[in-house]
């Protein structure tokens, strides 16, 4: 009908607008493989809500510890890494990688080179990612580097998966036909780069090749890496395309995106020894990592204020629009987290925080807060349009984005408070027993609090369920 109206003369200028928008909206719809991006999304909807539930577990038994009884297997030790990579490998990178077979091919304009790996590469991956688990919690298989403990044969088999996955996209990206690359592939070609090298690392680093604090030092890089060069450039993917795509708007500005870009490649290299101040590690590399640390000011409010500037004159109908609601929801909590982050790196404000739930608040704030929070609305918007239908209940997702907000939000601020209420206390010279006495009753409403997130994340993925089902 819009074709025969445009021949016709009779159409007028928003009608021949919104039909050609239409009509590319069909010919990127023909690039991507629905099957291969549902298949993705449902293993990382899977994982969004193994990994916090198993958060939520650890965080009970602070004060309650025979909950969930009294087993190796249940212990704090075993559990916490299944949670913390679950969260990082299962949850933010099943999800991202999913996302990606969808933006990659609609800002190249042609489908993703040896498509059909995806398939193969999605039941290796998440196969690999059970098996880890159950040797982490089952058998204590655990290699001592945070975000790395995983067995080395897991860790042989997801770096596989990862530089499979890197030479699908980045072909994808060589083969392209639209020259200049939108900032998304910018960051998309960082994060998966950087990881391929960062995973060399990993599988080297935690054998003691490089012995002592320096072996310390290493793993604190090792660590940021895939905090700055992982999870923050997919991030960007991300909500540099999901932002102007749910609020139908242009990125504020390509200059800014390319100054994020560009500091975050410079100064997030050198953060990581920045866990380490007061330790034998030399005065200088720690000096580097703090003056690193206050410099990524520059990329968080660059790309904030990116973000903030697309939503400019499009904030009308924002409470419907879920997707944003999410993106932009997490931009706020990448906001007040990395300007915790940076601040806690200062070695005045390390002294009391360190060793404390400071840090763990930043982590979760950034992490999840942000980043997490940042794919579920990337899925939000992609998931209805594989569908071919809208949301099953926007009442009942509404309530999943205020759960969730309600959580996190909780979290880090309980989290906060009494990171430094345990810090100036053993400043004092407290008890360190007398200080966690006094954290039980802030443990407590960090449990209510992720309880609320998990509530959010599981009628999220119900509602994700029955859009699919209906």
């Amino acid at each position: 009908m819009a074709a025969e109206l445009a021949r016709s003369g009779t159409m007028t200028d928003d009608e021949r607008a919104a039909a050609g928008v239409e009509r590319a909206r069909a010919r990127n719809d023909a690039l991507i493989n629905p099957d291969l991006i549902r298949h993705w999304l449902l293993w990382g909807l899977f994982w969004t809500m193994l990994a916090p539930t198993v958060g939520v577990v650890i965080s009970t038994k602070f004060n309650f510890p025979e909950f969930f009884g009294t087993h190796a297997w249940s212990t704090f030790g075993r559990l916490r890494p299944v949670h913390v990579n679950g969260v990082v490998w299962g949850a933010f990178s099943t999800l991202f990688i999913g996302l990606a077979y969808y933006v990659t091919p609609r800002l190249c304009g042609v489908r993703v080179w040896r498509e059909r790996w995806g398939f193969a590469v999605a039941w290796i991956w998440n196969l690999n990612l059970a098996v880890a688990f159950v040797g982490l919690a089952g058998f204590g298989t655990n290699r001592g580097w945070e975000v790395g403990e995983l067995p080395l044969a897991n860790v042989l088999v997801l770096t596989a998966c990862v530089m499979a996955t890197s030479l699908q996209l980045l072909m994808t990206i060589a083969r392209r036909r639209q020259r200049d690359l939108y900032v998304s592939l910018w960051y998309l070609i960082g994060a998966l780069v950087w990881t391929d090298i960062n995973l060399l690392l990993l599988i080297i680093g935690p054998y003691g090749t490089v012995p002592g604090v320096n072996n310390a030092a290493l793993h604190g890089l090792f660590l940021h890496y895939v905090v700055g060069l992982w999870i923050t450039p997919a991030g960007y993917v991300l909500i540099y395309y999901f932002l102007p795509a749910a609020t139908r708007a242009p990125i504020y500005s390509h200059k800014l995106s390319l100054i994020g870009f560009w500091s975050l490649a410079f100064f997030y290299p050198f953060v990581g020894i920045h866990h380490y101040l007061y330790s034998p590690i030399a005065d200088w590399a720690e000096t580097i990592a703090i003056v690193s640390s206050l410099m990524l000011i520059i990329p968080v409010w660059t790309v904030l204020q990116n973000f903030f500037g697309t939503m400019k004159g499009h904030w009308d109908g924002f409470s419907r629009n879920l997707p944003a609601k999410f993106l932009i929801m997490g931009s706020l909590m990448y906001l007040v987290g990395c300007f915790q982050g940076s601040v806690e790196a200062l070695r005045s404000v390390q002294e009391p925080t360190h060793f404390t739930d400071f840090v763990i608040a930043h982590s979760h704030l950034t992490v999840f807060g942000t980043f997490v929070v940042w794919a579920l609305g990337g899925a939000l918007h992609v998931w209805p349009r594989l569908c071919g239908r809208p949301l099953w209940s926007f009442r009942l997702g509404n309530w999943s984005f205020w759960l969730i907000t309600l959580g996190i939000s909780t979290m880090g601020l309980v989290l906060s408070s009494q990171g430094l209420q345990q810090g100036f206390m053993l400043m004092a010279r407290a008890e360190w027993i007398d200080t966690v006495v006094t954290m039980k009753p802030f443990w407590f409403v960090r449990t209510l609090s992720g309880i609320s997130m998990d509530v959010g994340i599981s009628l999220l993925i119900y509602n994700l369920m029955r859009t699919a089902g209906r």
